[in-house]
């Protein structure tokens, strides 16, 4: 009985824990043309609320271990998602932009903790039966997480304002933020006793930077997730201009595409069983080129579908990625593993912020044609 309710408890914080990081982490991706009306930004600048999270967040989950070394696991992810939720809540006391982004990048640092040890403490402190189960309940939450963030986000500003929304979010995250500390078991005594140093982890890092093998799957990460981030900081910009005119609340709801990713990851992962990765990954990639190229037209049926498409072969494509650079990584998994996300999630900052630029000065065929080339980079990487 107390063995099952310890299991139930950890089910509940693991879910708990992916669901606060990705609302958090993408709460302002809806909001960009909101900004860019309320305090008279351009949109590259207005990106910035999300690229500049993400871009610190990439460079600090590198260092979060050494700080889980000294005081624990648990104690960084409750940390991380405390400090996080309540720098959510205070965002909506700010007058400037500059104070925003501020928060925003400050928040990065704060968040790293989740995605950089969630994985390792579930490796550590389960059995290996329940291994995949646990981080297959992590990733559901990450997925729920960042999609109902933005649906929330979008319906709160349309029927309040965008700063109610960062505090029903954020208020929201700190209560789940709390039942994640209750939820989640305490490390065993021996864990961190086990761990490699800090020292002996960038050492790693060198050797798998170095290694000629791996650097085009981190390459594959850094374009397709730049691209994918790109559609849809500015697809908003788009649907909510002539002559759609959708509402906050309605843009809010594309990103119900994001359940197309689970098809498409179960879906990829069994083709490239039978066909191999490359073929496997070259597939998922020209389905969202496909996807990406179909928004050129003017219809917004003709342009929702096609974004279902891109995002379909995004996560088809990320999915197949992923998996490749644990299977050419060998040994040196964890520091494989976290230079793809440091790849991954500085091409989502760096990509994310030149969009702007593109649409800027050519609208939507400018996106489009900024992403096309993401992507045919991306393919090109898996030669």
């Amino acid at each position: 009985m107390v063995r099952s309710a310890l299991s139930l408890r950890a089910t509940l914080a693991l879910l708990i824990a992916g669901l606060v990081t990705f609302a958090l982490l993408y709460t302002t991706q809806p909001l960009l043309p909101v900004f860019t009306q309320e305090f008279h930004v351009q949109p590259v600048d207005s990106s910035l609320s999300l690229s500049i999270t993400t871009l610190t967040l990439s460079v600090s989950m590198l260092f979060a271990g050494s700080v889980s070394a000294r005081i624990g696991r648990k104690r960084v992810m409750v940390g991380s998602l405390l400090i996080s939720s309540l720098l959510t809540v205070l965002m909506a006391a700010c007058s400037l932009f500059s104070e925003l982004i501020g928060l925003r990048a400050l928040m990065g640092v704060t968040l790293a903790g989740v995605p950089s040890l969630a994985m390792a403490y579930v490796r550590d402190e389960f059995p290996t039966k329940v291994i995949g189960a646990m981080m297959g309940i992590y990733v559901g939450g990450t997925t729920v997480g960042g999609m109902t963030g933005r649906i929330a986000m979008g319906a709160l500003t349309d029927s309040l304002s965008w700063r109610m929304g960062f505090l029903a979010i954020g208020g929201a995250c700190l209560l789940l933020s709390a039942i994640f500390s209750w939820a989640l078991p305490g490390e065993h005594p021996d864990t961190r006793s086990k761990r490699a140093s800090q020292l002996a982890f960038f050492s790693g890092l060198r050797e798998k930077i170095a290694d000629r093998s791996l650097l085009p799957l981190y390459f594959i990460g850094f374009f397709l997730m730049g691209g994918f981030v790109t559609m849809y900081n500015y697809i908003s910009y788009l649907l909510v201009g002539s002559p759609y005119h959708l509402s906050q609340t309605q843009v809010g709801w594309i990103f119900l595409m994001y359940l197309l990713g689970t098809v498409a990851s179960i879906w990829m992962g069994r083709i490239a069983d039978v066909k191999g990765r490359v073929w496997t990954f070259r597939l998922g990639a020209i389905i969202m080129l496909t996807g990406v190229l179909i928004t050129l037209s003017t219809p917004l049926v003709a342009r929702l579908f096609g974004l279902a498409l891109c995002t379909f072969g995004f996560f088809a494509g990320q999915s197949v990625a992923s998996g490749w650079v644990g299977e050419r990584a060998q040994s040196g998994m964890e520091q494989a593993s976290s230079l793809y996300l440091l790849f991954y999630y500085v091409g989502s900052s760096i990509a994310g912020t030149v969009g702007g630029v593109f649409w800027t000065y050519s609208g939507w065929p400018g996106i489009v044609l900024f992403v096309s080339i993401l992507i045919c980079a991306g393919i090109a990487c898996s030669g």
